[in-house]
């Protein structure tokens, strides 16, 4: 599996990450079934895993750990906090004492001294940049964290924590962890660029833009497939009767054209997509099953050329997010809060 620099740290990270918030009680898989699709992933050569705090209530941080293991020298252990969890305010943000609390929490749910890349899950408009990267750069100091990095952030808030870290000597955050695919451009405008400008390292999370873009969702299976999405509590990114997901719709059916007539399957495409963008270090992929981890691992090196990347283009115009759902979190928009995916 290719691997590539992640920005400027010098760290070598694989192009696919394996994600695990699908991991524990909150999505119903087995322990030790999470456990043998790590080990599978590490085999194929993915050297990076990522979660969060959040995830299953640390679960999939404990899930991690246990599977790990022996091979935690190997592996380059990414985790976020910040999220809330549930209802408990005190259990969320950027603050110093939240960051404290949690990263002792994570090191012990992982089973490990360090964190080698420790994000802010989404921005905190209640804490100072300088409160939050100031406890980032005691823990790198204390060397529980190797690295920070940022995650849904806007293109001016990575602006806003460079300059902050440079005016105040703190450490900075070296990633950003944003969402990106086929069907949410916009970052090609702004964050992205911004990126590669500073040296961040991206990681980027839903290539496949929430299942948009595996295939599953046709015309001739949507119906189901959307009362399934509404139980499980998913009611607008999956409802049917928004003209942008009618978009999608026809959009599938043009993209899957795309991928048969260069011999791929639509997941192999998206991953590919992600990848062809020269500021992506990695793309993190999500599975629930070891089949569906089979499927991501087999198109692990494939890579578009020009002329399919146009194809693509003439679809989903570059810069452009087909609906407004998937963009990246921005805290200076407060109505905008509502529309956000979370995760």
């Amino acid at each position: 599996m290719e691997h590539r620099v992640l920005g400027s740290t010098g760290i070598s990270v694989s192009t696919l990450a394996l994600g695990a918030m699908m991991f524990g009680r909150a999505f119903g898989t087995d322990d030790d079934d999470c456990v043998r699709m790590v080990h599978r992933a590490l085999d194929a050569g993915v050297n990076m895993i990522d979660t969060a705090d959040v995830y299953s209530a640390g679960h999939s941080e404990e899930i991690v750990g246990r599977a790990i293991g022996r091979r935690r020298d190997d592996v380059v252990v990414a985790t976020k906090f910040g999220a809330r969890f549930g209802g408990d305010v005190m259990r969320s943000g950027g603050s110093r004492r939240h960051i404290v609390r949690s990263v002792e929490a994570s090191l012990r749910r992982l089973g490990t001294d360090r964190i080698d890349l420790y994000q802010i899950h989404r921005p905190d408009p209640a804490a100072d940049i300088d409160e939050t990267l100031a406890a980032l750069s005691d823990l790198v100091h204390h060397g529980k964290v190797l690295v920070a990095g940022g995650s849904n952030f806007t293109a001016e808030g990575i602006v806003e924590a460079r300059w902050a870290a440079e005016r105040r000597g703190r450490v900075p955050m070296r990633t950003e962890q944003m969402a990106y695919s086929i069907f949410a451009r916009a970052g090609e405008y702004d964050v992205l660029p911004t990126c590669q400008r500073h040296g961040l390292g991206v990681l980027v999370w839903s290539p496949l833009n929430g299942g948009w873009l595996t295939g599953r969702y046709r015309r001739s299976t949507v119906g189901a497939l959307e009362l399934t999405a509404r139980g499980r509590g998913a009611p607008r990114h999956f409802d049917m009767d928004r003209s942008q997901n009618q978009r999608k719709l026809d959009l599938v059916e043009d993209l899957t054209i795309v991928a048969a007539d260069v011999g791929l399957s639509l997941i192999e495409l998206a991953n590919a997509f992600v990848l062809a963008h020269s500021a992506v270090s990695t793309t993190i992929i999500g599975p629930r099953t070891m089949e569906q981890l089979d499927g991501l691992l087999a198109g692990a090196d494939v890579r578009l050329d020009v002329a399919t990347l146009d194809r693509i283009d003439s679809l989903v115009a570059p810069g452009v997010n087909v609906s407004p759902d998937w963009q990246t979190y921005d805290h200076s928009k407060p109505s905008l809060r509502g529309h956000v995916i979370e995760r």
